[in-house]
């Protein structure tokens, strides 16, 4: 498994750090402007953020490349 993820750059890093770290760094306003979802921008928390985008794989792919380009 180990082998599998190699390559991956988010191995190890869970979702909740991710929404976490993008949102100290750039707000729940900016983050809503960048990603345009409405959980950034209505209701803002972590774990609202975290329930919409363990069901919604594009949110989340849009959330892993900011914060892979942010932070990488």
């Amino acid at each position: 498994m180990a082998e599998q993820q190699k390559n991956n750059p988010l191995h190890g890093i869970t979702l909740e750090k991710i929404v976490t770290d993008l949102q100290m760094h750039y707000g729940w306003e900016k983050l809503g402007t960048l990603i345009r979802i409405d959980c950034f921008n209505n209701n803002q928390s972590i774990k609202s953020s975290l329930k919409f985008l363990r069901r919604m794989p594009w949110a989340r792919k849009k959330v892993e490349d900011l914060y892979l380009d942010t932070f990488h």
